[in-house]
């Protein structure tokens, strides 16, 4: 097709534009953005329907220009992303709570905060791939050839011009009309664009290959299916060794290196591993020549702050079943009392006498090694942890056994 004002001759003499009707359309090039704009709201309030614009960046204000309406692509990803988050919220439950019930730490089957991660990572993956392949859908893309594709002219669309088509298709189109609106928009050209005539079907080599890569692509999943089903001798393959595959000895294992071929050598006679060393039998027995101490040991800094943490340790590993005060009344006593319907025995009152009496190094060593019901604490509690709570311990037995004398003597006026 020739450009519709060039003339044809006639053998009458006469001459006629050439029309264009059978064209994809009419393409008009601008310089900047507000001689597209502009163009954009002519188009527009002529009442053409079916035209386009090509910026090589976004224009603000474009859409409004062209009439453009809102997308209904937010409401499609929210309801992909609705769906994605109920998805994981009902997969979780059928799992967890429902065809697989395991007590995990006496956590509830089903609690919502757990399954949050997964709900919000569905939300998202649903959201996305929905995003994608809604706006490829709404725009009828991909294009793999398009008529606009054959105008040189074109490919300064993606760095310096500014492109408006309106395509012979569109209701309102017609040729003498449209040429002239177009020109009132001011354009640096006006050009025809053919149709493409090249062919739609893709070449058979194409198709052939996109088949041959989809079967290929069912070779690692059927693969994976086979090592699954069946067994083997041979190790797996390991694409990602990270740090599994270590040059080193492990326990237990031939090393020809020693002449007695073990992996596993002896510790040398008197070695003790760092931080073993317990040459201070006051501080971590409470007992010297085989008595216990009285007090806690001077290697023991006592000050606020290790009072402060045995308050705190007390609180962690003593008051569930001592209480608070030391009763003997914690939560553990009391939720075992009313289960046991009186056949507990409760935890001891650590404000008796006769524990008041105790030495130091007697209460610890009762923390380290326990005694009847209770539990060893010396694997979980370090060794001046335990000291601090013993000085804990006397603090709340000094509390409610305090007299008069405790009291400094300037403040023991204040005592009513």
């Amino acid at each position: 097709m020739t450009d519709v004002t060039t003339p044809k001759a006639e053998p009458t003499g006469q001459t006629t534009p050439v029309l264009i009707e059978q064209s994809y359309g009419l393409l008009a090039e601008y310089t900047g953005t507000a001689e597209i704009l502009r163009a954009a709201r002519i188009v527009r309030d002529a009442g053409y329907t079916r035209w386009d614009t090509y910026t090589p960046f976004p224009v603000h204000g474009i859409d409004p220009a062209m009439g453009i309406r809102p997308t209904r692509l937010p409401w499609i990803v929210l309801v992909a992303g609705m769906t994605g988050c109920l998805t994981a919220l009902g997969l979780q439950w059928a799992t967890n709570a429902f065809d697989y019930k395991w007590i995990v730490s006496g956590k509830p089957f089903f609690s919502i905060p757990a399954n949050i991660p997964v709900m919000f990572e569905l939300t998202v993956l649903f959201s996305a791939i929905t995003a994608l392949t809604a706006m490829l859908v709404l725009n009828n893309l991909p294009f793999p050839s398009h008529p606009l594709d054959r105008k040189p002219k074109f490919l300064r669309a993606t760095n310096d011009r500014f492109f408006l088509v309106i395509q012979t298709n569109d209701p309102k189109f017609d040729t003498s009309e449209t040429r002239e609106l177009l020109d009132e928009t001011a354009p640096v050209a006006i050009e025809v664009v053919e149709n493409d005539d090249s062919e739609a079907v893709l070449p058979k080599p194409v198709v052939y290959g996109l088949v041959l890569v989809g079967i290929l692509s069912l070779v690692p999943f059927a693969l994976a299916a086979k090592a699954r089903a069946s067994t083997s001798r041979d190790t797996r393959i390991h694409l990602v060794p990270d740090m599994d595959f270590q040059p080193k000895m492990k326990a237990d294992r031939r090393n020809p290196f020693f002449d007695d071929e073990r992996a596993s050598r002896a510790p040398v006679d008197g070695a003790v591993a760092v931080g073993d060393l317990r040459d201070d039998t006051q501080r971590f027995e409470g007992k010297l020549d085989g008595q216990y101490v009285a007090r806690v040991p001077a290697s023991v800094h006592v000050d606020e702050s290790l009072m402060q943490r045995g308050r705190e340790r007390f609180g962690i590993y003593c008051a569930p079943c001592h209480g608070l005060s030391a009763k003997g009344d914690g939560m553990v006593s009391k939720r075992a009392e009313a289960l046991a319907e009186g056949s507990w025995v409760p935890p001891s009152n650590l404000h008796q006498e006769y524990i008041r009496k105790q030495p130091d190094g007697q209460i610890f060593n009762t923390i380290s090694h326990g005694i009847r019901n209770m539990p060893a604490y010396a694997n979980q509690i370090p060794t001046d942890d335990r000291w601090a709570i013993v000085l804990y311990v006397r603090a709340l037995q000094r509390s409610l056994a305090a007299n008069v004398a405790d009291v400094p003597g300037d403040q023991q006026g204040q005592i009513r």
